[in-house]
């Protein structure tokens, strides 16, 4: 029940909580936004998925194998998008620039929800390993991961708005796919000595799908942009998305650190909590 409860509100909470966010600033601003999530995506996946993935244990050549495979997957699904929506307008001699557009951003829409989903389902597991280790444990690690994925789950509602998704429609989806954490906690809850080997290549995954996103669809457009002053404040955002990741990454380890205290008789599952 309780692992449930702290799934429940560490997913969907942090959505309602990013939506909040989001929903309050001008359009101007989340086209600018753009650049702070490039900074959260790429902050989230090189200083806090890959390397709590590789903390794990697992066998390196596996995960970078798992990673490769995530880059190279995300881009045939993009690649599958692009080949249908072209023999979709097969023999149509006009050309609709705009609504081609809008088909990329919304790949990149559909790319991030995939590896937002991966992502969401990990963290169920970790927050029903952190309270079959210690309740204590528990709230902390339920606590810190939905104070962790509010500026990630903003980057991802900025993406979903950047690909052409109305509000209503990206919120909707950024809430079906945090429910990925509730379905987390119970697999972890039942399944957990099965399925905890499984947790570092989940991240992996879901790490591959936020780097292919930064790099092949949001930078680009950044690039689109080359006067000084829009430059600069891309780099700014990018630094601000970055060092909010840094922040809250280091908040969670020294709360975790402060609370795996005296659970020595636990230590079979905290290694897996305290990763968080």
């Amino acid at each position: 029940m309780y692992i449930l409860l702290a799934a429940t509100i560490s997913g969907v909470g942090s959505i309602f909580g990013a939506a909040l966010l989001s929903l309050t600033v001008a359009s101007r601003v989340v086209e600018r936004m753009v650049s702070f999530s490039v900074g959260v995506l790429l902050a989230t996946a090189l200083l806090h998925s890959l390397p709590e993935a590789f903390e794990s244990g697992a066998d390196p050549r596996a995960l970078f194998g798992t990673l490769l495979a995530g880059l190279l997957g995300f881009f045939l699904l993009e690649k599958l998008s692009l080949l249908r929506h072209s023999h979709h307008h097969e023999g149509d001699g006009h050309h609709h620039h705009h609504g081609h557009d809008r088909e990329e951003a919304g790949r990149s829409g559909l790319t991030i929800l995939v590896g937002d989903t991966f992502h969401n389902f990990a963290d169920g597991i970790v927050i029903a390993a952190a309270f079959l280790a210690d309740p204590h444990i528990g709230v902390v690690t339920a606590l810190a991961i939905a104070a962790h994925e509010i500026p990630q789950e903003v980057g991802d509602f900025i993406v979903l708005l950047n690909a052409g998704f109305s509000k209503a429609r990206a919120f909707a989806f950024n809430l079906l796919s945090s429910l990925a954490a509730i379905a987390g906690g119970v697999v972890g809850y039942f399944l957990l000595d099965q399925l905890s080997g499984w947790i570092p290549y989940v991240l992996v995954i879901a790490a591959s799908s936020f780097i292919y996103i930064a790099v092949s669809d949001l930078m680009p457009q950044m690039q689109r942009k080359p006067r000084w002053r829009e430059s600069a404040i891309q780099v700014v955002l990018v630094a601000a998305g970055i060092a909010a990741i840094v922040y809250i990454t280091n908040g969670v380890h020294e709360r975790h650190s402060h609370g795996g205290h005296g659970h020595d008789g636990h230590s079979h599952a905290a290694p897996v909590a305290s990763s968080r």
